[in-house]
């Protein structure tokens, strides 16, 4: 029996097998103009061409007017201006020799600078067909670094940890406050809370086992509650190499982690499947950094089937790009014959 797409991703996240796998397209806005104009779609011809099975509403920000300054392209609702390419780089860490009373009179953002208005019209406009992704980002990890820059921040988790714990709790009371406001407004009409903090490089995770249970857990644990007292699903993103971390995870209760890059040490994919398949739904896994970029389209087919066939069995699996957004370097192509490839062999034969 085929299932709508929001059936699929429900299915797959209670471990079971669907129809067939879930396929999940994050991209960039470059690849996304690039492919709209090769392929000559809109943006929602798109996502079905490639098979999303996922569907994406937002907050907006209403809040106050801050001017930029010279040099700075962006700025972040915690006061960090930016620049460079994309999200850029911060100008500078305000925090880093901040005390913790400087640190609780920063001038920390509301929650009610996010318009939340219009989003469950927006969520229902799709009429239940797909899975519905809602909720702040939180990035709060990334915040962090941004306020108290990222050796320093380090540095305090042993000089000091209360100053890090104050500028956690900032953080995240922020962000949590903004997704139940989300929440409140939009709940029945969403289904997965998507959150994001990349704890993980190409070599491991940027934090061990430790730190990350005395400084991170803690608030992911909060943010993943709040997402289960609304009935909804709790995935994280989180780039790189961080086997390590993800029992704790497991532990906290989140229910799917995006997305898994093998390339990184400790993100075997047999291993994953074998150790934590059965726990934790895995989206991703499919080769962003060499196939898709750099492979040619019957590479890409005979590799999305290599990762299906370890990945899919027992359901717990949503197939896609192995990093957040495909880049503007990618061939359409290959990113075409990775979803055909996904419908093809994604099937489940149902006994």
């Amino acid at each position: 029996m085929r299932l709508t797409s929001r059936e699929r991703v429900l299915t797959s996240f209670s471990h079971e097998e669907p129809d067939r796998v879930p396929c999940w397209c994050g991209a960039s806005e470059e690849f996304w103009t690039k492919a709209k104009r090769q392929l000559q779609l809109d943006d929602e011809g798109l996502r079905v061409r490639f098979g999303d099975d996922f569907r994406r509403v937002f907050a907006k920000y209403a809040g106050p007017d801050f001017p930029l300054s010279e040099g700075a392209t962006s700025l972040t609702v915690f006061g960090i201006e930016r620049h460079g390419l994309g999200y850029g780089q911060p100008l500078s860490h305000p925090l880093t020799r901040a005390t913790i009373k400087e640190i609780h009179d920063y001038p920390w953002p509301e929650p009610a600078w996010m318009d939340v208005s219009n989003i469950k019209a927006e969520a229902q406009s799709y009429h239940s067909q797909y899975a519905i992704l809602g909720g702040d980002w939180s990035p709060f990890w990334h915040d962090a670094i941004d306020l108290l820059g990222m050796e320093n921040l380090y540095i305090e988790m042993y000089n000091e940890p209360e100053l890090v714990d104050a500028v956690m709790q900032h953080l995240v009371d922020y962000y949590a406050a903004s997704s139940e406001r989300i929440f409140d407004a939009a709940a029945d009409a969403l289904d997965i809370f998507f959150i994001g903090n990349d704890l993980g490089s190409q070599t491991g995770p940027l934090l061990g086992p430790q730190l990350f249970d005395r400084f991170i857990l803690p608030h992911l644990s909060r943010l993943i509650d709040l997402g289960h007292a609304y009935s909804l699903k709790v995935q994280l993103h989180c780039c790189g190499g961080f086997a390590e971390l993800i029992p704790m995870m497991i532990e906290a209760g989140l229910d799917g982690l995006h997305a898994v890059q093998p390339n990184c040490r400790g993100m075997d994919l047999r291993t994953l499947k074998a150790e934590f398949g059965d726990k934790i739904l895995f989206n991703g896994a499919i080769d962003s950094h060499h196939i898709l970029i750099n492979g040619r389209p019957e590479t890409v087919c005979d590799k999305t089937r290599e990762v299906l066939e370890i990945m899919m069995s027992g359901g717990g699996y949503v197939a896609g790009a192995s990093h957040d957004t495909i880049l503007e370097e990618t061939p359409v192509e290959n990113v075409v014959a990775m979803f055909d490839a996904i419908r093809e062999f994604g099937v489940y034969q149902k006994r």
